[in-house]
């Protein structure tokens, strides 16, 4: 498709605004500058400006999602940049300490051309099938390795997309949230002097207890579900990346060794061609940006709408068991949502992952605007509620009784190997097969692997008859990703 074709759509939408002609007018030069023809198979071009886009109305940034779009399904080439002969796969930029035999392998990678070689079903953005697993190493983020065997690697499946953003939004406000706890906390107990302990909750969910002391210390044993810094990271199934942006730098470098600058650049390594091979500054703020902005509008999962009499009627008992049997004390059927404005770059990122304070100012997304989002209801105050399944919590979910989802050898990122982050179970009808390496091809599988906090549940579940069990089964298909 050629740039003069992928804007033409937008025309009409931006006719009339002066800004936005201004900011056609630019990529269309662009376009015009660039040394490769248009049916060059290079899926990077002309640098996307993160400036053009920063503090714009949202009618501009059409634009920017649709530039990562483009970049999500394209297929990046050696031309672009794919490729890393001299780094590893690792988040933290890491030299290989001897050559890669392949440029293409399925346990370090690269293990993929495209964004959506993986993330497919059943649209782009979405989840993955089993042959679309890739293989994490955390634990051994500083070597080398080119085995799937479990004590080097974790085997995971890929999980959708959809509905993100709104997925970052409410970790975001439930971070500042248990923040605002701890520090008033923390002033009560320098006031009285003595040890206050807070239970901390938000949006209906606890996350233990904290226990401020009067020198300014804190107690963090009681948290549970969280890390020490209150920071919840709603992305990865260990629930380990607190954005969005976060997972698309890792990605680009695990899975098709596109680095980017905000990481892998000068700043921070001292070279634009870390991973040498001879394409600098591959990817910079404003490709990225593009990138988070198209998977965090992407529309969040909703129901079937057209289902016939006798699966309406089952999946309608089946939310009622669901609720019954304990499933929705930790895949809450939705939280609220205050704001509806996704800022990128976002407040909890790290070094390494563009901040706040790297920026004169944020991309801002209105997701008031969108249609879906539109169509959401809403709470007595007037909040958006967010109907995910789930509770943005880590829970252990693996015993000795049951272990199939506690069968993985390393820990990630300290987090115990047998404890996961709640799975978002809207769009779950249309993202099998299920579990952590995506081997239980069937919802009834993956609800009786279910140990640890969920054993009640899971044996309130297999003591059912056959026909309460299909009902709950027709719920959780009737929760789709509409395609």
């Amino acid at each position: 498709m050629t740039s003069s074709s992928r804007f033409s759509v937008m025309i009409p939408a931006l006719a009339g605004s002066l800004l936005i002609a201004q900011l056609f007018a630019m990529s269309a030069r662009a376009d015009e500058a660039r040394s490769t023809p248009p049916w060059s198979e290079q899926v990077l071009g002309e640098p996307i400006d993160y400036e053009m886009f920063a503090g714009k109305p949202e009618s501009s940034l059409k634009l920017l999602i649709e530039h990562g779009e483009r970049l999500f399904e394209g297929k990046f080439t050696a031309a672009d940049g794919a490729g890393r002969p001299e780094a590893t796969q690792a988040i933290v930029p890491t030299k290989r300490r001897r050559p890669s035999a392949y440029v293409f392998q399925r346990m370090a990678g690269l293990d993929a051309n495209s964004c959506a070689s993986c993330h497919n079903v059943p649209v782009s953005g979405g989840a993955g099938d089993f042959t679309a697993n890739v293989f994490v190493s955390e634990g051994f983020e500083s070597a080398d390795f080119d085995t799937i065997d479990p004590q080097f690697s974790n085997e995971r499946g890929t999980n959708a997309l959809q509905g993100s953003g709104l997925i970052e939004m409410l970790a975001r406000e439930m971070t500042r949230d248990l923040r605002a706890q701890r520090r008033e906390a923390l002033a009560k107990a320098r006031h009285s002097g003595e040890t206050i302990t807070v239970t901390l909750t938000t949006k209906g969910v606890s996350f233990g207890k904290l226990s401020a002391k009067a020198d300014g210390t804190l107690d963090v044993s009681g948290l549970d579900g969280i890390d020490a810094d209150l920071t919840l990271r709603p992305f990865g199934q260990k629930g380990v990346f607190a954005s969005l942006r976060q997972f698309t730098v890792n990605a680009l470098n695990h899975h098709h060794g596109i680095q980017a600058s905000e990481r892998f650049g000068a700043r921070w390594t001292g070279t634009d061609d870390f991973d040498g091979d001879d394409i600098p500054d591959e990817v910079g703020a404003g490709e990225v940006s593009a990138l988070v902005a198209w998977q965090a509008s992407l529309p969040a999962p909703t129901r079937k709408s057209d289902l016939p009499d006798v699966w309406q009627s089952a999946a309608a008992a089946g939310e009622t068991l669901f609720a019954d049997l304990g499933c929705a004390a930790c895949h809450i059927p939705a939280l609220p949502l205050e704001s509806l404005t996704f800022q990128d770059p976002g407040p909890y990122d790290n070094a390494g992952t563009l901040r706040p304070t790297d920026v004169d100012l944020p991309i801002e997304l209105d997701f008031s605007q969108f249609a879906w989002v539109q169509a959401l209801p809403k709470d007595a105050e007037g909040r958006t509620l967010v109907p995910l399944f789930g509770d943005l919590k880590r829970h252990r979910i693996a015993d000795a009784a049951r272990d199939t989802l506690g069968n993985e050898l390393l820990s990630q990122r300290f987090v115990a190997r047998d404890v996961f982050l709640t799975a978002e179970l809207w769009g779950v009808g249309s993202t099998a097969p299920y579990g952590h390496r995506g081997d239980l091809t069937s919802l009834h599988e993956i609800i009786e692997a279910h140990g640890g906090e969920a054993t009640d549940a899971r044996k309130a579940y297999s003591a059912l008859d056959e026909a309460e069990r299909q009902n709950i089964i027709a719920f959780l298909r009737s929760l789709e990703i509409a395609q």
